[in-house]
């Protein structure tokens, strides 16, 4: 650091990456990062997720994480839960498909079907 304006500047940086885990007005996206999801991949889903994001200038949407799923072979896994209660799971979620992901479900509405798992209403 060479100044106090670095530092404000990195400061209000990290504010707004850890902003995105507080979002509640839109959709919300789980990486599952357990042991397994790790060694899959699941950084570089995760780090794809917040770049595209950050790409698109979308703000609205929240990003947590979580820890095994159970489906070990199916990793790295990937939930998205949209307003209304829809929660599509996603499974072999490597960068570029998430991308997709953000690109067609997040902002088109339109589940990617060929890396869709399991579909369900929130709640069930």
């Amino acid at each position: 650091m060479k100044s106090r304006e670095e530092l404000a500047a990195l400061r209000e940086r990290a504010r707004q990456a850890l902003a995105v885990r507080d979002r509640r007005d839109g959709p919300r996206v789980v990486v599952a990062m357990g042991t397994c999801g790790i060694a899959a991949g699941a950084r570089d889903t995760m780090a794809a997720l917040l770049d595209e994001l950050a790409q698109r200038g979308i703000t609205n949407v929240s990003v947590t994480q979580t820890g095994c799923k159970g489906l070990c072979d199916r990793e790295p896994m990937v939930e998205v839960h949209m307003p209304g209660g829809q929660v599509v799971t996603y499974g072999d979620v490597t960068g570029p498909v998430m991308r997709r992901i953000v690109a067609e479900h997040i902002v088109n509405g339109q589940i990617v079907t060929e890396y869709a798992i399991a579909t369900r209403t929130e709640g069930q």
